[in-house]
């Protein structure tokens, strides 16, 4: 059973999911991808309840939360805010944050404001540099066939992100660096409906391997240094947030694991989910004891 509702934030309300309230271990919280999208494909990692609360929110302007139509809403500065906002509601005094992909650039630029009781980080798929994804995903597009990698190029030369060829090329991208699953599973395409483009595109941009939002300039990997509470940094061996890269961050953290699932690519919770959450519950563990 879990608890849930919605909680007021900077702009709107957030709907959350609190899930095994009174078990023993510290909380962790779970910090979704996106932005815009939601903690629907992350579900399963509930599981991680059986020694602790799990505390899933949907991030302002997607999923089941608010959808407010002011722009201005849709920045790193306010998303940090509505994090610290969502552990006061709850009673949070001590945590873990587990955040995937953009939820990884959320709880570093979290963590960096120095709260207390932060007690571990995992990083799992990290965008801790948007310059450093977009090489990554430039080296990315040479793996993939010439007629691919020339249509994504000149797709977003021309401004036809928007196109059915843009789309289908995409496909083949996602399929060999977002989720190598085949057959797709059905339910992970019931979960377009949570997300909000526009909450992306403000931030992000029209394109996954151009950035041209609001996060243009983002890259925290100067102060990753400061991060001194136990951190996992994790990726798939297929990764679009590339072991290179994924490892490199590791280096600039003190005292930081690293781990590579071998067989997934960007949802490695979703195509190696036993090992997900056997890793990452071995490090909460561990973590709750330090």
């Amino acid at each position: 059973m879990f608890e849930g509702g919605y909680i007021d934030v900077t702009g709107g309300r957030v709907w959350y999911q609190l899930f095994n309230k009174h078990a023993k271990g510290t909380p962790v919280i779970i910090l979704h991808g996106g932005p815009g999208s939601s903690c629907y494909s992350l579900q399963g990692l509930k599981a991680l309840s059986a020694d602790r609360p799990v505390i899933f929110y949907d991030q302002l302007g997607c999923g089941k939360s608010d959808r407010p139509t002011d722009t201005s809403l849709w920045r790193i500065e306010r998303f940090v805010e509505e994090l610290a906002q969502v552990r006061q509601a709850l009673n949070l005094e001590e945590v873990h944050l587990l955040g995937h992909s953009w939820g990884t650039t959320l709880a570093a630029a979290y963590c960096l404001t120095r709260p207390s009781g932060v007690k571990s980080v995992i990083f799992s798929s990290p965008c801790l540099s948007a310059p450093l994804w977009e090489q990554d995903q430039r080296r990315n597009l040479e793996k993939l066939p010439n007629e691919t990698k020339k249509t994504i190029i000149s797709c977003e030369v021309n401004g036809t992100t928007d196109s059915e060829e843009y789309k289908k090329a995409t496909e083949v991208f996602n399929k060999n660096f977002v989720c190598r699953l085949d057959p797709y599973p059905e339910w992970l395409k019931l979960g377009s409906k949570n997300r909000n483009p526009e909450v992306y595109n403000i931030m992000w941009g029209p394109s996954e391997f151009t950035v041209l939002g609001n996060l243009k300039e983002f890259d925290c990997t100067a102060r990753l240094k400061e991060i001194t509470c136990p951190t996992l940094y994790t990726c798939g061996r297929f990764d679009e947030a590339t072991p290179e890269t994924t490892q490199y961050y590791s280096t600039l953290t003190p005292g930081s694991s690293f781990h590579v699932y071998e067989h997934s690519a960007h949802m490695p919770y979703v195509e190696e989910p036993e090992v997900f959450l056997r890793v990452s519950g071995d490090f909460l563990r561990k973590s709750d004891s330090l």
